[in-house]
């Protein structure tokens, strides 16, 4: 942060996946790379022939507003989906001091990386006899990693094409390549009504956390309980919350450590590959219903929904939260915005009984809301914004009725915070993984 007061917030100046929810997409590629030893110069130089391929907040907004024209302009038919894409990179720190940039970005779990944390994050593996934590991580992600380009669009085709735009900028896969590809993994929103909801996160696989500068498989609604950004939304539905610039963005109000000028706007990337086994968590719900609940379905459902904090996407795909509803599912309640975040597990004599909403739920153990807030414990410092996306196919009948995966299929984890210590790691080791 630098000493005097910043720039007024520039909208055109911060990359387009962090605020305002992040890109419009229908599917996203993550291409993680390695910047070439021997054409540093040449990576610095051909990043100018990247940034018209960058795309700013500024023009997600934009996009946004084509897309509700485009709806509008439908009369109630199906619209002709645009074609839109959009692209961003990021940096990890040994990305960064490969082109030279050493200074002290204020961060210490950026420095270190995922990897040396891995063990604390609750990751599974096994401890080696020198007394490393080897994580069980998909191995490429175990390799020096200089950065990430993301790229979003509204179909395959769109994102592939701007990829290899990008790639031939960098030469991959030619002799001459400035930069070689690590892994790159590709997310889809779900189909139909399906979107927007997850299918449960179970175990985790890799890890890599990454510094930025310019709808999930299990049936429960996801991206709900995101804050709003001062100065950035313009509305705060009821039971949402405005949070300082500087909790997502470095340099900004809140931010409290010292930035170098050009981090002003950045934010921190945490990326998760959260593989999930829908089958066998259905299959868990089905043989352990809530006892004395009946029908022996609606126990089963039940259970899901003090175990998630929601309900189980029913007919309309809602999700509504269980401090409000606790004993069935309302969908009209959970796809109404004025409402599906409106509570904050204060209902008289919760914090004895637990009646309406475990404090093992995801949903409280990840914003525990009135938990913390009422014993003068702020939350705000701990909240991010998520902007990840599911991967792999749908449960298909033969998982279903054998209650087994057997297409890996889950969760591109991605969340955005100026600090990675206070932000995602708080709500990993200190909640997600917190067992007592």
């Amino acid at each position: 942060m630098a000493a005097s007061k910043p720039a007024p917030l520039s909208l055109g100046n911060i990359q387009g996946d962090i605020l305002v929810g992040g890109f419009p997409k229908k599917t996203e590629t993550f291409f993680f790379f390695q910047i070439d030893h021997s054409h540093i110069h040449d990576f610095r130089t051909k990043l100018t022939e990247l940034i018209p391929h960058i795309k700013s907040t500024a023009q997600v907004i934009d996009d946004r507003k084509k897309i509700d024209q485009n709806k509008k302009d439908a009369a109630g038919t199906n619209p002709t989906p645009l074609i839109l894409s959009g692209a961003n990179i990021a940096f990890t720190h040994k990305g960064l001091i490969q082109i030279g940039i050493k200074d002290a970005i204020g961060d210490e779990s950026f420095e270190k990386g995922m990897l040396a944390n891995a063990e604390t994050l609750g990751d599974k593996g096994t401890k080696q006899a020198s007394g490393t934590f080897d994580p069980d991580w998909l191995p490429a992600f175990k390799k020096e990693i200089h950065g990430l380009i993301l790229v979003t669009g509204d179909s395959h085709q769109t994102v592939d094409t701007t990829l290899s735009q990008i790639k031939k900028i960098f030469s991959v896969g030619t002799p001459n390549a400035v930069v070689h590809e690590v892994l790159h993994l590709v997310g889809d929103v779900r189909p139909g009504k399906e979107k927007g909801h997850e299918q449960f996160v179970i175990f985790v696989r890799l890890v890599s956390i990454l510094a930025l500068t310019k709808e999930s498989s299990f049936g429960f609604l996801d991206g709900v309980s995101q804050p709003a950004v001062q100065g950035v939304d313009p509305k705060l539905f009821p039971g949402q919350e405005f949070i300082h610039q500087g909790i997502i963005l470095c340099g900004r109000e809140s931010d409290t450590t010292t930035r170098p000028t050009w981090a002003l706007d950045g934010s921190f990337l945490s990326f998760r590959f959260l593989p999930q086994l829908v089958p066998e968590f259905n299959q868990f719900l089905e043989k352990n219903p809530i006892p004395g609940v009946l029908p022996r379905q609606h126990g089963s459902e039940l259970l899901g929904a003090r175990l998630v904090g929601r309900w189980k996407s029913g007919l309309w795909r809602a999700g509504a939260p269980i401090d409000i509803t606790p004993t069935k599912d309302d969908p009209a309640l959970g796809a109404d915005p004025n409402r599906n975040d409106n509570f904050r597990y204060a209902f008289p004599d919760d914090q004895k009984t637990q009646d309406r909403c475990p404090f093992a739920a995801h949903t409280r153990k990840t914003n525990p809301r009135a938990d913390l807030e009422d014993q003068g414990i702020p939350t705000e410092p701990h909240r991010i914004i998520r902007s990840g996306i599911p991967f792999g196919p749908e449960v298909s009948a033969d998982e279903a009725a054998s209650g087994k995966t057997h297409s890996e299929r889950g969760l591109l984890f991605v969340a955005y915070q100026s600090s990675i210590k206070n932000g995602f790691e708080f709500i990993q080791e200190c909640a997600s993984s917190t067992f007592n």
